[in-house]
């Protein structure tokens, strides 16, 4: 009876799944919301022995967003390239284009936007004998707009020894065009005195003299970038005088730098400037001992993603979880997850089935073997997916699926229908065709199997309260290993059921078939109707109030239609063709509204029954600078979709004992939703050890991260509170 609700079901997750998998070019490319990055290659010659061939990265930013040079300026990260060759070739430097200078207040800035390649030679020894090279590439980069994003891609290419690889050729060549050109210091002078570095430079183009230019030391950290400073031309030679950093950590001999023009048009590189190694003249002046803590709350965000720890990444306390932990807390977490809100209507279901063969020992073990194949082959499918989207560039977590408006309007759809059927409104058999609608009876087998798969679908997003910590260590371990860790999940979920098939004194302990299987049966419709409103508050977080109505539109006439279909005569050919008709045109004229994303309401604070205290929405930089303050940060990763999420929310996390004591230590508390896909919070649930909601965590400066148990106590809370 479930077949053709469970296609209807998965097939627009399928759908959407292909087209995050489209984003990803083969293994040349990785696709993010921020940047496009792709593997290039220039062999023109071919690769034989002896020759330089080139490999570059080229970055194409989305607008406002950018990357960093090799020195970032006040705040950012270069981007990292770790080659993996074959013996007998070696990579060379990034041959870096000149960057631009990206103020922000303050403030700034050395990096890139639009389109960038950073080439790197690989040299191919005289001893190398293989008919192609094969280069593999870990890159990472941090992608900024006001916010940073870390981003990272495992890349791949193969180029071969004989005949030439020239296609991206204009690319390399505008790269090299991009490059600084170097050249001899000759009398070019840089001297130090109290706060201040003296740059007098001879030999600039000559075109340059009297346009202002802009000034990028190699070296990090040694003047103050986005600070005020003067310039000026005397004849040939140019000079400057640009702050010092007064907690620079190196005082060179040898300054390398690149100058060039100031306010270059277009996008990507700078204008192309020139590298001069300069040599310093007199004594740097002392360096001033950092600050114990930073006043300035962005510099403290941008120093913070600077650092990859916008997010505080901490272990989680306490030893690391191992591969056998993680079995036995997947098993046992999936037989709780039987006691879930979010599985009991499925469970009701086979309640009845067990009734209704208790004196059938054989069709019992069947089934049981039937329903626990179907759970714990759609928990490897779903994680199987998981890992193959992550491995192809996507940010992704467990109960990723309930993220994707198509896939909860399916799950509220399916729902309805079953309530239906369960209120007595009509039989599966008076409104399908008898073939299909006779196969639960022909084979209840099978039928156990789908409702397996049917409960793993609803199941899946609730089993992160009792397996946090083995699904984040299951999404880093080898494939085999991580499905087995999915793999045990299912099999707990299936093992209560399995058990009752396999050992006739369980399923003697029920009550015998009679009447009340009707009143039970129609009983059992109403969790799936409160599931269906429950669907429909999450659909509400994704599509807005349009999507919601839309929906509810759709499922009222779609109740007409599967009523209409049990009526006989004329009336039944008149009311379904009139609802069929009605839910056609419903479908293609509201029907987008469902599956269309609402554009996100900026987050707004919510109060708490403490006056001052309120819940204010996450990001990484707001996180960071609250840190910077001083303020101990509690942080709630919840979704809309996550039942547990919202108990904790309504119940631990309201309690005013709680925040009586999070007022008086003066926590900060802010709220990370997932509800819809958000590569940031996917990686601050990563860096936790997390893969799904929810994850309550309390941060300090410069002490270890406290990962809270995701079935939030009072007690959990003040105990953890008290240690501030």
């Amino acid at each position: 009876m479930l077949l053709a609700l469970l296609i209807a079901l998965l097939a627009p997750h399928t759908a959407q799944s292909q087209g995050l998998l489209s984003a990803t070019a083969g293994t040349t490319v990785v696709q993010t919301e921020q940047v496009r990055a792709e593997l290039l290659a220039h062999a023109p010659q071919g690769a034989a022995p002896g020759q330089t061939v080139w490999v570059g990265l080229q970055l194409s930013h989305q607008p406002h967003w950018h990357t960093y040079w090799k020195n970032s300026g006040d705040s950012g990260l270069p981007t990292e390239l770790q080659w993996t060759l074959p013996a007998g070739v070696s990579a060379g430097d990034i041959a870096w284009p000149t960057p631009r200078k990206f103020p922000l207040g303050t403030l700034a800035n050395y990096g890139f936007d639009g389109t960038v390649l950073l080439p790197v030679p690989l040299t191919i020894e005289p001893g190398f004998t293989g008919t192609h090279v094969d280069v593999k590439l870990y890159a990472a980069w941090l992608a900024c707009r006001q916010e940073c994003i870390p981003e990272e891609g495992h890349f791949t290419l193969r180029i071969p020894v004989q005949g030439s690889t020239a296609l991206h050729g204009m690319a390399f060549e505008a790269a090299f065009a991009a490059a600084p050109a170097s050249q001899p210091a000759a009398d070019s002078t840089l001297t130090p005195e109290a706060g201040w570095l003296n740059v007098s430079l001879a030999g600039l183009p000559a075109a340059w003299r009297g346009q202002p230019l802009e000034f990028f030391p190699e070296t990090a950290g040694l003047i103050e970038p986005g600070a005020a400073w003067t310039q000026a031309w005397t004849g040939e030679r140019w000079t400057a005088r640009v702050p010092l950093s007064p907690h620079r950590a190196d005082s060179p001999t040898q300054v390398p730098l690149v100058v060039a023009l100031a306010n270059p048009s277009g996008s990507g590189p700078g204008s192309t400037g020139v590298l001069l190694d300069v040599p310093v003249q007199g004594a740097w002046p002392a360096a001033a001992p950092l600050p114990a803590a930073v006043p300035d709350a962005l510099q403290a965000a941008l120093d913070a993603n600077a650092a990859r720890a916008a997010t505080a990444p901490a272990a989680p306390s306490g030893p690391p979880i191992t591969l056998w932990a993680a079995l036995l807390g997947a098993l046992i977490g999936g037989a709780i997850l039987n006691l879930m809100p979010c599985v009991f209507p499925v469970l009701a279901i086979k309640v009845l089935a067990f009734a209704k063969h208790a004196d059938d020992r054989s069709a019992h073990r069947a089934n049981g073997l039937a329903y626990t194949a179907g759970v714990v082959l759609s928990f490897l499918a779903l994680g199987g997916l998981l890992l193959g989207l992550r491995a192809a560039g996507e940010q992704l977590g467990w109960g990723f699926q309930l993220q994707s408006p198509g896939v909860v309007a399916a799950l509220a759809v399916l729902f309805t229908l079953i309530g239906l059927n369960l209120a007595g409104l009509f039989e599966f058999g008076s409104v399908l065709p008898s073939a299909v609608a006779s196969l639960q009876a022909k084979n209840p087998t099978a039928d156990a199997f789908l409702t397996g798969v049917l409960a793993t679908a609803i199941a899946s997003p609730c089993t992160a309260p009792f397996m946090g910590a083995s699904l984040g260590l299951a999404i880093g371990l080898p494939t085999a290993q991580a499905l087995a860790v999915f793999g045990m999940l299912g099999l707990g979920m299936a093992l209560p059921y399995l058990a009752a098939s396999w050992w006739p004194a369980i399923a003697r302990a029920l009550p015998c078939p009679g009447a009340w299987m009707n009143t039970f049966r129609q009983l059992m419709a109403f969790p799936m109707f409160a599931t269906v409103v429950w669907l429909l508050w999450v659909l509400g977080q994704q599509s807005g109030i349009d999507g919601t109505a839309a929906l509810l539109m759709l499922l009222v006439v779609l109740a007409l239609l599967v009523w209409a279909l049990g009526l006989h005569g004329k009336s039944r050919t008149v009311l379904a063709g009139l609802s069929l008709a009605g839910l056609l045109w419903l479908g293609w004229t509201v029907g987008p509204n469902v599956t269309r994303m609402a554009d996100a309401a900026p987050g707004a604070a919510v109060a708490t029954a403490v006056d001052g205290l309120s819940w204010q929405p996450w990001s990484p930089e707001r996180q960071a600078a609250l840190l910077a303050e001083g303020r101990p940060v509690f942080v709630d990763f919840t979704a809309a979709w996550c039942v547990t999420c919202q108990y904790n929310k309504r119940t631990t996390l309201a309690d005013a004992s709680v925040l009586t004591d999070m007022a008086a230590k003066n926590v900060a508390l802010l709220r990370a939703d997932w509800t819809r896909r958000d590569p940031t919070v996917t990686a601050a649930l990563a860096s936790l050890g997390r893969n799904g909601v929810p994850v309550y965590a309390l941060y300090r400066n410069g002490q270890p991260t406290h990962v809270l148990s995701e079935v939030l106590s009072v007690n959990d809370v003040r105990t953890a509170l008290g240690s501030l």
